[in-house]
């Protein structure tokens, strides 16, 4: 009886909606004894920073590259932030670490966080300087360690070892107020997926923010049905060379009911929690557009009409039944961010798993092009060897190789089960 209440009162709002009538609905009660959360996913195009606030605390995911520090700074004083708690660098990405010095040097922040992956380049040293300057020492919280912000609970989930690439070093963490929680992950790909699995913590969230800019390359099977998200988020550019979000990744969160939200169409998505239900600022993504590894941006009216026609040629979804322990309801009077439009839309609780069309899956993302007589790239301490297209490529350990795949193999190499040379 449930379901089909809530069933029947969406169908009403939607059409209350398309005659033109507009309505408010009122902001749910606080659980007793939680803050209210907000989790905040700026867009800055293809990379990653979150606004975390609840309490009266903050924490800030991630940076965005080097050109969108101030725009970040900017930001966080609009929300009225003063101090960070936690500054977390999930990885030494430029995309995720390189606006990073404006925060270091304009705000007061009580811990940062960063990965155990160290690199030797100008975006990186930057950062070091710019912690030296402030005289802060960054660490790398261990596996299982705990965190608090307001109510809120944060459990760092990895990395719990080394790895020979930055993106499988990622922090990862669960970020849960009440009986909410939200998953993040960085970078990181399937092998770093498959050990924070065998850590036995229980990573089940509510949002999940997708790995590595919806790469085909995270998110795999059984890390995800671990999640089993209501909600995924994913951070990308609009038209970004890379290909992201990929159609394989797309189609793991159709095929299983996900509601999706996405920076490239929506601008910055924000999530509130009261510690029981959840609200966004934005209406979920209809258009399961994949992108494409075109190696240049495409036009805003050329991925407009694309988008618009994926729409339509999809049945339109009638709102679903309730799930019964993890729910929504509309938000209203929730504040927007410069970068999206003053909207504010009712969400809807988990859609049940439906059979969808499949995305269209696009070419592989563009990669460096490898020499005429490079074949394959060694990692001499893996012993493991790769395409040199491969997005995993060691960056130490590594030895470049014109010999046959059986001659490698005969050495007592293993081909990289990602890119399969």
């Amino acid at each position: 009886m449930k379901k089909l209440t809530l069933r029947i009162l969406h169908m009403v709002l939607a059409a209350a909606v398309l005659l033109g009538c507009t309505f408010s609905a009122p902001v749910p009660a606080l659980a007793a004894g939680l803050d209210q959360m907000e989790v905040h996913f700026m867009d800055v195009g293809q990379g990653d920073a979150t606004l975390v606030t609840c309490g009266g605390h903050a924490m800030l995911i991630d940076a965005g590259d080097d050109s969108k520090g101030t725009a970040i700074q900017n930001y966080l004083q609009k929300q009225k932030i003063t101090k960070l708690d936690y500054l977390v660098l999930t990885h030494p990405d430029a995309d995720h670490i390189g606006g990073a010095p404006v925060i270091i040097t304009k705000f007061d922040i009580g811990k940062v966080f960063v990965s155990n992956f160290e690199k030797d380049n100008k975006t990186y040293q930057k950062l070091i300087q710019s912690l030296d300057d402030k005289r802060m020492k960054p660490l790398t919280p261990a596996v299982n360690s705990k965190y608090t912000l307001g109510t809120a609970d944060i459990t760092i989930l990895a990395p719990g070892k080394t790895y020979d690439n930055p993106n499988d070093a990622s922090i990862a963490l669960l970020l849960k107020n009440g009986t909410r929680s939200f998953l993040f992950t960085g970078d990181a790909g399937e092998d770093a997926e498959t050990d924070i699995l065998e850590t036995g913590i229980d990573i089940s969230a509510d949002v999940y923010k997708v790995g590595h800019h919806g790469s085909k390359y995270s998110t795999s099977k059984d890390f995800f049905e671990a999640v089993d998200p209501f909600y995924a988020v994913i951070s990308c550019g609009e038209g970004n060379s890379y290909g992201h979000p990929h159609a394989e990744t797309l189609n793991t969160l159709r095929t299983s009911g996900v509601m999706v939200y996405r920076t490239d169409e929506a601008g910055t998505i924000i999530a509130s929690t009261d510690g029981k239900s959840i609200s966004f600022n934005v209406p979920a993504s209809e258009s399961w557009k994949a992108g494409e590894p075109t190696g240049g941006s495409t036009t805003a009216s050329t991925k407009s009409a694309a988008g618009t026609k994926a729409a339509s040629s999809q049945t339109k979804k009638t709102a679903p039944a309730a799930a019964s322990q993890k729910e929504t309801t509309a938000n209203a009077g929730q504040s927007t961010s410069p970068a999206s439009s003053d909207q504010s839309a009712e969400t809807t609780p988990k859609p049940q798993k439906e059979t969808a069309p499949a995305v269209e899956e696009k070419p592989q993302e563009s990669a460096p092009a490898a020499t005429s007589e490079l074949t394959y790239v060694l990692n001499v301490k893996t012993k493991k060897f790769h395409r040199p297209t491969c997005h995993s490529l060691p960056t130490t350990n590594r030895q470049d190789s014109s010999e046959s795949r059986d001659s490698i193999i005969s050495q007592g190499y293993e081909p990289c089960k990602k890119c399969n040379p």
